[in-house]
């Protein structure tokens, strides 16, 4: 008997499936040209974002003349501000990423879910309470990796129901903890004296303002830690994007893919926000921007996310730096500033179809 239309048309359908699956297949090739381009496009960014500023300066002075007012605030306000802010950019963005997969949710990001903010206000309570103490620098990324550790918890567990993560569940946990840690931090700000206010206020608005080398180091180092630990399960990821059970039948250990994800987002997190306060929207720019130009493959997709993440706050830092200068605007305005109409767009967007990474 010849085969009716339908069974001929549902035949060649997996073919032309698959030739167009094969068509987006990462490659060797593919990744070192794109990660190359994105490389290119962050020294871009911080080679322009150490030549402008409140004050000009020439950077062949900085180079050669030891003893000038050039060489001064290059090394020792540019430099490090630069720096810091391609480790923050990386940071958020890579979490960003792995967030977005794991819980399956495409406006899932540190600050909108209140990570974030918990980081930020367990980094306040070090500062306020144990500054005195002697716990030492340590003390701050410590306190605000744990608090963010337990935020993400928290909110992984209230969103869950019947045993089910729920996408737009999470996004009114995240809004009802962010409003939680901010009255918290709101309360601290209210019984303190005016110099730990003034700390205060910059974790609240985000800044990178007159970083250290010593903290570009610590926040390098945890971030450099916890994207290991990403990009080892990228593969999971990829199957996890698929659904918890699917990724189950593949073999991939759910329970524990998360609770490791989650210590190490944390630990990401709480790095950053330890220097940086809460700067959002980074983490939904990004990895969004990247997963639309690139595909959603997270071997190419959480290394994309970092240099990309990094070259986007260096330009947004820069913005806050020249935009009213020798006044500065706080570099969280300006995410935020962009981030807002994104997650709009997006919301909106994902409202109206069923989520696919």
């Amino acid at each position: 008997m010849s085969a009716t239309p339908a069974a001929s048309a549902s035949a060649v359908a997996p073919r032309h499936d698959l030739s167009s699956a094969s068509s987006t297949h990462l490659t060797r090739a593919r990744l070192v040209s794109v990660l190359t381009a994105l490389t290119i496009l962050l020294i871009a960014s911080a080679l322009i974002a150490v030549s402008f500023g409140s004050a000009h300066i020439s950077l062949v002075r900085a180079f050669t003349d030891s003893a000038s007012p050039d060489h001064a605030i290059f090394y020792g306000a540019r430099l490090p501000r630069v720096l810091m802010g391609i480790a923050v950019g990386a940071v958020l963005a890579a979490v960003g990423a792995a967030l977005q997969a794991l819980v399956r949710n495409p406006l899932a990001e540190g600050g909108i879910l209140g990570i974030s903010g918990g980081g930020a206000l367990g980094a306040i309570i070090a500062l306020v309470m144990f500054a005195r103490l002697g716990g030492g620098e340590a003390t701050v990324p410590l306190c605000a990796f744990g608090a963010a550790l337990l935020s993400t918890v928290a909110v992984y567990r209230l969103a869950l129901v019947d045993g089910q993560l729920e996408p737009f569940t999470l996004l009114l946990v995240g809004v009802i903890f962010n409003a939680f840690w901010g009255a918290a931090i709101m309360l601290v700000n209210s019984v303190v004296n005016f110099y730990y206010a003034h700390s205060i206020l910059f974790w609240l608005m985000g800044s990178l303002e007159a970083p250290t080398y010593r903290e570009v180091e610590i926040v390098a180092g945890l971030g450099l830690v916890g994207f290991a630990v990403l990009m080892y399960h990228a593969r999971d990821l990829n199957l996890l994007s698929l659904g918890d059970e699917s990724a189950a039948e593949l073999g991939v250990d759910v329970d524990a893919l998360r609770r490791l994800i989650f210590v190490a987002t944390s630990v990401m997190i709480g790095a950053a926000v330890s220097v940086s306060g809460i700067i959002s929207f980074v983490g939904l720019i990004v990895p969004h921007m990247l997963r639309l130009a690139f595909g959603a493959d997270h071997r190419l997709l959480l290394p994309a996310s970092l240099i990309g993440g990094a070259a986007f706050m260096v330009f947004a830092d820069l913005v806050a730096r020249v935009a009213i200068a020798p006044a500065e605007i706080p570099v969280g305005a300006i995410t935020a500033l962009c981030g807002g109409p994104f997650f709009i767009f997006m919301l909106r967007r994902e409202a109206k179809r069923p989520f696919s990474l």
